[in-house]
């Protein structure tokens, strides 16, 4: 299967970016028999889209943190894949019965926020249903009682793979469903799968696939669901070189979703596979949006060089999501990895303001007279 030409074909070109919110996928889902299956706290429709006949049946959802929308642009370029005429799509809609809340959390969506209207993580109330999109998605999986869970997330840039220098552009998670982490056949279902969509990023994305950490928290919805015998797959979007609208990670989600119940269809879940899931490493905070190296700050006697990192801040305004670098930490960084490094060979820290890098001041200033940084970056 040619991967980035079926994506190529199906990509849904009228949303794209970092800010996706009810108003721009409402015209797409209106086109499609959805079913409106409850309200956020401000009262915003949460939709559910069910398609396929298959007596297998997999319960798909999005943006329940509402400033995670690349798995959101990916299902609906899974959407237009099992609309087509396509052999493998017509193998899933003949395998399976899809049901699928593109955006859980709408008001979160359009605030740009982690939490709902209230505050909440939707993602630490599996067990309290405190909140009505909580009330709303436990519902759903009571009643359509899913053979299959893939919970939807996007990770920010700090994450990185194991100790290596590369970013987890994708990660994924089989949820423990007790405080020992245990595996039982449930977990292995979901790590079978998870192994099948790593072999298949590994051909585009090689060294770049994580493992996110298992530990256990029964309010977190992955976990509260492969507690109640579900296999449930943690899905996080995360940081692609230079990616950060995140339109090639949205591409990588596709092919994993494609890929992996792929294998489900090849009936290729029989043989256990917990040993090479094991082996995907684990995720580490190991990043920064920029290092700078061996900068001089001149003010003290003696001189000495420093490194210190800056970050972007993702700020909404005007419907679009504006990246603001800050800095973000100074010191040895050792250990740490920039998306883009600068070595300034002792060249001296010039700010008219300040004489040494500020933790949350912007990420403007200049590296000796060569050298100037503008939002973190190298623009001379």
């Amino acid at each position: 299967m040619n991967y980035p030409q079926l994506f190529s074909k199906h990509k849904e070109q009228t949303i794209s970016g970092r800010y996706i919110c009810l108003k721009h996928i409402e015209p797409l889902l209106l086109k499609l028999p959805v079913e409106i299956i409850g309200k956020s706290v401000l009262g915003k429709p949460i939709y559910k889209y069910q398609i396929g006949t298959g007596e297998q049946r997999v319960l798909m959802w999005s943006q329940m943190h509402g400033n995670e929308s690349t798995t959101t642009k990916a299902l609906f370029d899974f959407f237009n894949f099992l609309h087509s005429k396509d052999k493998v799509a017509k193998d899933f809609l003949n395998q399976f019965t899809f049901g699928i809340l593109p955006m859980l959390n709408p008001d979160g969506a359009e605030k740009y926020t982690r939490e709902n209207a209230n505050g909440i993580d939707l993602n630490r109330d599996a067990k309290h249903l405190s909140q009505p999109e909580s009330i709303v998605l436990r519902k759903v999986f009571e009643e359509f009682k899913p053979h299959f869970c893939y919970n939807l997330h996007d990770q920010r840039t700090i994450y990185g793979v194991g100790d290596t220098a590369k970013s987890a552009t994708v990660s994924f998670l089989a949820p423990s469903y007790n405080q020992e982490r245990s595996i039982n056949d449930v977990r292995a279902k979901a790590m079978n799968i998870i192994v099948a969509m790593n072999n298949l990023l590994q051909e585009f994305i090689p060294g770049q696939v994580g493992r996110f950490d298992d530990g256990f928290n029964i309010n977190c919805v992955g976990d509260y669901f492969t507690s109640q015998d579900v296999p449930t797959i943690l899905f996080e979007a995360g940081h692609y070189p230079d990616d950060y609208e995140r339109e090639k990670t949205r591409e990588l989600i596709f092919y994993s979703l494609v890929s992996g119940l792929k294998h489900i269809c090849e009936n290729d879940i029989i043989v256990s596979k917990i040993d090479n899931y094991l082996k995907i490493p684990q995720n580490r905070v190991s990043f920064f949006d920029f290092i700078y190296r061996n900068v001089k700050i001149n003010f003290e006697s003696p001189e000495k060089n420093i490194n210190f990192a800056a970050q972007f801040e993702e700020i909404l305004q005007e419907d679009k999501i504006m990246f603001e670098a800050k800095i973000s930490q100074i010191g040895e960084l050792e250990h740490f990895f920039g998306h883009k490094e600068i070595d300034a060979k002792s060249e001296a820290f010039i700010n008219e303001k300040f004489k040494m890098p500020i933790i949350n001041e912007k990420a403007d200033f200049c590296l000796g007279k060569n050298i100037k940084i503008v939002n973190g970056l190298n623009i001379s």
